[in-house]
C-alpha cells in the first residue's frame, strides 16, 4: 500500500510539472520577443559579487581613516569567535594589511529578524574586490569583476585645450593622454589651436556602469591648424603600429617634444632677454614650462653622451642620436633611473625630471636640438619616418582601412535610432 501511494506521489508530481511547463510554454508563446525576454530577465536572481542580492538585506559603506573589518562587522552584529578569526584568512593573494581608507565595502545580513553577517565585500580596486564568507566555514576569495568593452565613435572640436574639449564632450580625459601618444610624432600639442579637432574609433573599458579606462584605439584622425592627419592600427611584421592612410607609418624618429601637456614659454631666437643675467643673448632652444617633478623623454633613440651639472645649464643630459642629431634637456631637478654617460635610451625613455637647477627662474625645460652640430629651432625639425607599409602588404592594407575610413568621414558620432527600432526587427 505505501508503495502504491509513493508511485502515485510521483506520478503527480511528474504530471504537475508537465502542467506547469505546457501553461509557462503556452504563455511565452502569447507573448511578442521583446516581452518574452523580459519576462525571462525578470525571473533572473539578481546577483552582485556572484551573491544573490534579493536573498539578503545589505548595508554599504566606505572604510574609514584607523578602521578595521573587525569593527565594521562587529558593529554589524558579527559573532566574536568569527571575527577573532579574521587574521588567519590573510594569504599571499590578499592581506587585512591591504586594507585602505576612503574604499567601499557591503556587508550582505540574512533576512530574518537575526540579521546574521554573511559576506563582507571589499573594494580593493575598481576591478578586483575580496568576498569574506562568514559563515562555519570561514573564507576569502579574491575577485576580478568582469570588464566590458565598450566600442565607440566620438568627435570634438577643441576651443582652448585638449583636456578641456574632453571634459566638454563627456568623453574620457584619458582619451587625451591616448590621442596624445598616437599623434605625438605629427601633432604638435603644445601649439593646439582653437579650431582644430579631432575624431577617434576605440573601445572603452567598463566595470559596471564605471569607466576603467580606454582600450585600443583602431583608427582616428586629427586636425591641427588646417591640416588632417589619419591615423590606423595595422600589424606590420607581428607588430601593432599606426600609420597615415597613404601606409606611412605615423611613428618618426623623433617625437614632437620630450614633454606631455605643459606650455611654451620662450622660443628659439638669436636676441632674448635672459631672465637672470638681465643681458640679450641668443636662446637656441625652446623653454617648457611645467610643474617640478614633470617626466621628461628622450625624443628619439640614441645614447648619452654628458650627464652634468653647471652653474648656468644646471643639472643637463645630452644625448647622440646619430651621426647628424643631438639634443640636451637643461635645468633637471634629477635624473632618471640608471642614466649614465654611455648609457643607450629608447624613445619615450624618462631620462630626468622637470627642475630650475642652474640659471632658472622657475621650474621648466630648456631643450636643445642641433643637426651637424649647428643648433637648430626644434619647433621647425622636419623628423624622417620610419619605414611605411611593405610594397607586398600595402593592398591589404588598403583594404583592411577601407571600413575604418567611411566610420572616420561618414558617418556620424552618435547615431540616433528611433525607440521602436527594437521592435521593428521582429516584424
Amino acid at each position: 500500500m505505501k508503495k502504491t501511494y509513493i508511485i502515485l506521489s510521483i506520478a503527480f508530481g511528474v504530471v504537475l510539472a508537465a502542467a506547469a511547463v505546457f501553461i509557462a510554454t503556452k504563455k511565452a508563446a502569447t507573448l511578442d520577443p521583446i516581452e518574452a525576454v523580459e519576462e525571462q530577465i525578470a525571473t533572473q536572481p539578481i546577483l552582485e559579487y556572484g551573491i544573490p542580492v534579493d536573498s539578503f538585506n545589505v548595508q554599504g559603506g566606505t572604510i574609514k581613516r584607523n578602521q578595521t573589518i573587525g569593527t565594521i562587522l562587529g558593529d554589524a552584529g558579527c559573532k566574536p569567535e568569527i571575527i577573532n578569526q579574521l587574521p588567519t584568512l590573510s594569504t599571499d593573494a590578499f592581506s587585512l594589511r591591504q586594507i585602505r581608507a576612503g574604499n567601499s565595502y557591503k556587508i550582505f545580513l540574512s533576512k530574518d529578524s537575526l540579521q546574521i553577517p554573511t559576506f563582507f565585500v571589499y573594494e580593493h580596486t575598481p576591478t578586483e574586490y575580496v568576498v569574506f564568507t562568514l559563515t562555519d566555514s570561514l573564507s576569502i576569495r579574491k575577485q576580478q569583476k568582469p570588464i566590458r568593452v565598450e566600442t565607440k565613435l566620438s568627435e570634438a572640436k577643441i576651443s582652448s585645450s585638449l583636456w578641456a574639449s574632453m571634459s566638454n564632450n563627456n568623453l574620457n580625459p584619458m582619451l587625451a593622454l591616448d590621442l596624445s601618444d598616437v599623434f605625438a610624432w605629427t601633432v604638435d600639442f603644445f601649439g593646439i589651436q582653437q579650431g582644430d579637432g579631432f575624431k577617434v574609433y576605440y573601445d572603452e573599458l567598463y566595470v559596471d556602469s564605471t569607466s576603467v579606462g580606454i582600450g585600443t584605439i583602431h583608427a582616428a584622425w586629427f586636425d591641427h591648424r588646417g591640416t588632417r592627419y589619419y591615423a590606423y592600427r595595422y600589424m606590420q611584421d607581428s607588430t601593432y603600429n599606426f600609420w597615415d592612410e597613404e601606409g606611412n607609418s605615423l611613428k618618426k624618429a623623433f617625437l614632437k617634444a620630450p614633454l606631455k601637456f605643459s606650455r611654451i614659454s620662450s622660443k628659439f631666437t638669436n636676441s632674448r632677454l635672459h631672465p637672470v643675467l638681465k643681458v640679450y643673448r641668443p636662446h637656441t632652444g625652446v623653454d617648457y614650462a611645467a610643474p617640478e617633478g614633470t617626466p621628461i623623454m628622450a625624443i628619439g633613440d640614441g645614447t648619452v653622451i654628458e650627464r652634468s651639472f653647471t652653474k648656468a645649464a644646471g643639472n643637463f643630459i645630452k644625448i647622440k642620436h646619430n651621426s647628424v642629431y643631438t639634443t640636451a634637456y637643461l635645468h633637471l631637478s634629477r635624473f632618471g633611473k640608471n642614466i649614465s654617460v654611455g648609457t643607450r635610451v629608447s624613445q619615450g625613455q624618462v631620462i630626468g625630471y622637470v627642475g630650475k637647477t642652474g640659471y632658472a627662474t622657475g621650474p621648466h625645460l630648456d631643450f636643445r636640438f642641433w643637426k651637424n652640430g649647428k643648433a637648430i629651432n626644434p619647433l621647425t625639425v622636419e623628423s624622417p619616418s620610419v619605414e611605411p607599409i611593405k610594397a607586398e602588404g600595402i593592398t591589404n592594407y588598403k583594404q583592411f582601412i577601407a571600413s575604418l575610413q567611411v566610420k572616420l568621414d561618414s558617418v556620424p558620432p552618435a547615431p540616433v535610432f528611433p525607440s521602436n527600432a527594437l521592435k521593428a526587427l521582429y516584424k
